[in-house]
This record gives C-alpha cells, sequence and structure tokens, in this order.
C-alpha cells in the first residue's frame, strides 16, 4: 500500500545521502586546503545551494543561510540538513508575507495615479479632434467656398448696408459735437446718400415689393424659406435706421435760434427711442407668415397645429418684448417733454468768483449754468457731459439718477432679426 509519508521521508534520506556524498567528493578533491577549513566551506556551499533549491518561484526574495563553522565541522546529518531546509523554508514564506505587505502598501498609489490617467486620456481625446479637424480643413473650406457663392448677393448687400450706417452714424455724432461748427453741406450730403441708398436698393429688388416690410405687410413671394426671412428682415432694420437717421441730420440742418443745442439732444433721444420702438414690430408678420407656413409642408393636421402653436408663441414673446420697450418709450417722452434741468442760471458774481472760465472747454462762459454742488460750466458743455455722465466733472456729485441715452445723436448698431 502507498503510504505518503514514508515515501515522503525516504526522499528526504535519499537527498541527505546524495548531500552528504558530494560533501566528502569535494572534500576529497585536490588542492582543497586543509582538512578543518574545506569541511566548513563545503557546508557552507551546500546549504547555500539547498536554499536556492528551496525557493525557486517568481518574485520571491532567495536568502542564503550559512552555518557555524563549528557545526559545519561535523559531518551532516540527516536531522541537520532537515533543519536547515525547515529555516529555508521559514525564510521563503516571510519574503512571500513582506512582498505581500509590500504590494498592499503600493495599492494607494496606484488608485491615486487614476486622475493623471483620465487627465491623459482627455488630451488624447483632444488631440484626435484636432487631427480630425486638420483632416476636414479643406473639405470645410470647400463647403464654405459654396456657400459664399450660393448667397452672394445677400452677403455683398449685407456687407454694404453694414458699412454705410457705421460711416453715416459715425459722420452724424462727429456733427452733433461740434455743436454750431457742424457743417450744413456735410449734413445735407449725408441725407441725400442715405435716402439715396434706400431708394435704389428698393428699386434694384422691387418685383420681391420689400418695401412692404416697412408697413407690416408681407413680400411678394410665394414660399418664405429661412434664408429669404432673415433676408427681408435684416434689409428692413437697415433701412428704418437710415430713415431715422436721415430726420437726425433734418434736426442738424435746423438753425441754433430755431432749436437750441440742448432741445436738439432731446429730439434727438426722442426720435431714436421711436426707432427702436417702431423696428421692435416690424418683423412680426414675416416671422408668423414663416412659423405658420411650416403646417403647408406636411398638408397634416399635426402640421398645422404645430405651426400654429409655434406662431402663437411667437406672439407671445413679441408681446413681453412690446411692454419693455413700451417703458422705454414711456420714460424718455417723460423726460422730453419736462426738460429737466441740471442746475440754475448762474449770476455775474459767480461767474467772477469762479474765473468767468469754464473747466470743460477752457473758455469763457457762455450761458452759465449753476450745479447743486457751486460748479458752474456752460450749459452746453454740461449737457453734453450729462449724456454720457451722472456726476459732477470736478467734485464727481451725483447730479442726473440716470443718463440720457442717444442725445449725442448716435444710433444703436443692434439688429433686430427677429
Amino acid at each position: 500500500r502507498y503510504n505518503p509519508q514514508t515515501n515522503k521521508s525516504g526522499s528526504k534520506e535519499k537527498q541527505s545521502k546524495a548531500m552528504q556524498a558530494s560533501c566528502s567528493h569535494l572534500h576529497n578533491l585536490p588542492g582543497t586546503g586543509g582538512s578543518e577549513t574545506a569541511p566548513a566551506s563545503h557546508c557552507a556551499h551546500s546549504v547555500r545551494m539547498t536554499g536556492e533549491g528551496a525557493c525557486h518561484h517568481p518574485g520571491e526574495i532567495h536568502i542564503q543561510i550559512s552555518a557555524v563553522p563549528g557545526e559545519c565541522g561535523e559531518s551532516l546529518s540527516p536531522r541537520n540538513l532537515r533543519s536547515a531546509s525547515q529555516s529555508n523554508t521559514q525564510g521563503c514564506i516571510h519574503s512571500r508575507l513582506r512582498s505581500h505587505s509590500h504590494n498592499e502598501a503600493r495599492q494607494p498609489d496606484d488608485v491615486t495615479m487614476d486622475p493623471g490617467e483620465n487627465g491623459s486620456s482627455s488630451i488624447s481625446e483632444f488631440r484626435y479632434l484636432f487631427r480630425w479637424l486638420q483632416k476636414s480643413l479643406p473639405y470645410i473650406l470647400i463647403l464654405c467656398v459654396k456657400l459664399v457663392m450660393q448667397h452672394i448677393t445677400g452677403i455683398s448687400l449685407g456687407i454694404g448696408l453694414l458699412t454705410t450706417f457705421m460711416y453715416a452714424n459715425k459722420s452724424i455724432v462727429n456733427q452733433v459735437f461740434l455743436r454750431e461748427r457742424c457743417s450744413k453741406v456735410q449734413c445735407a450730403c449725408l441725407l441725400v446718400f442715405l435716402a439715396g441708398s434706400s431708394i435704389l436698393l428698393y428699386y434694384t429688388f422691387q418685383s420681391q415689393s420689400l418695401y412692404y416690410s416697412l408697413i407690416f405687410l408681407n413680400p411678394t413671394l410665394d414660399f418664405l424659406s429661412f434664408w429669404e426671412v432673415l433676408w427681408i428682415v435684416g434689409i428692413t432694420d437697415f433701412i428704418l435706421k437710415f430713415l431715422f437717421m436721415g430726420f437726425k441730420c433734418l434736426i442738424l440742418l435746423v438753425p441754433s435760434f430755431v432749436i437750441s443745442f440742448k432741445s436738439k439732444g432731446y429730439w434727438y433721444m426722442l426720435i431714436e427711442e421711436l426707432c427702436q420702438y417702431y423696428r421692435t414690430f416690424v418683423p412680426i408678420p414675416v416671422w408668423f407668415r414663416y412659423l405658420v407656413s411650416y403646417g403647408e409642408l406636411g398638408g397634416s393636421v399635426t402640421g398645422w397645429s404645430l405651426g400654429i402653436l409655434l406662431g402663437l408663441l411667437y406672439l407671445i414673446l413679441k408681446l413681453l418684448d412690446f411692454f419693455g420697450h413700451l417703458r422705454t418709450f414711456r420714460r424718455a417722452l417723460r423726460i422730453f417733454l419736462t426738460r429737466p434741468s441740471y442746475g440754475v442760471t448762474a449770476s455775474k458774481r459767480q461767474c467772477s468768483e469762479a474765473d468767468e472760465l469754464c473747466s470743460i472747454c477752457q473758455a469763457e462762459f457762455q450761458k452759465p449754468i449753476l450745479l447743486i454742488c457751486q460748479h458752474i460750466f456752460c450749459e452746453e458743455c454740461i449737457t453734453l457731459w450729462f449724456n454720457r455722465e451722472k456726476t459732477c466733472p470736478l467734485c464727481r456729485t451725483v447730479i442726473s439718477d440716470h443718463v440720457n441715452k442717444w442725445k449725442d445723436g448716435a444710433t444703436s448698431s443692434h439688429l433686430q432679426i427677429y
């Protein structure tokens, strides 16, 4: 009968006999030296080999165990070999435990490296996106060129209208700033230029009847696409700006003894607020027709319902916008009618105490105005100042509760698309 214990002990005795034979063979080799030192060295060598053979697993630490010279001098018995193998086995077990604890200690470091790995992955995604854009750039340019060529007329006209508006707006502001020294000839030329541009534009596209949009009617187009709606609304908005800028040019042409400089500022403000208020309602018919016509494409009840719903939502939003502009317009109209004053007329004695010199224009007082902070300025100078500021130019005392916009003749550059 097979007995594992007997087989195991027999294998150990065979190993010990083989080790004794190897030790005796090495002891009898020539040139080994003295008989007392040689067994110690051979014994140490044999025990080291046993230790190396016992711990042959990967990732383990091999421990070399040397015997004491006094003990190695004796013959190697099976008991000594058994104790040596047991010590080697214990050393391997301790080495495994230490390596396992070392791996557990390194686990938190590996966990802390996760954010870095996430960052590197995000960087790699950005690099991939950048490479894709580089490869797709020629195709994108081709599509852009095709799109520009399809709408070259609208793009060219939009650039022309924008440059015309910027030039006219800057010219009007400069002429208002010059006050009495403004050029009447330039104002007249600017008025003719704006009127001629508007008439030429409507004459060029007379088949579309774009001027209908000025009086809340739809142009004569069978079907309105999205780009056509933007085209109509954009042109109408610029034409309305040109129209009200022409009114400002007419006020500039009026002599100062008819309308004073201070009164002209209030007129500029009222015209601009009225322009913005009117421009809010002009796009409503065009956009409402476009939204409701969505149901005509499908021809179903669902399409009609969706088109009507979009149109109603658009009207509700425009109604809310209407009340906001109405409050602004009412405030501007109240200021235009009341004409609030920033101070009282200064006396000659008060002007002499101020050295008869205005701190803004550095010239003699013209219609001097005494503010509540007891500083004196020319009426036109201080009116121009309060078109942009609310405080005194010298002491920064708050004089006006709000800034009166658009009294300098400027026109809003906001494009009323919707």
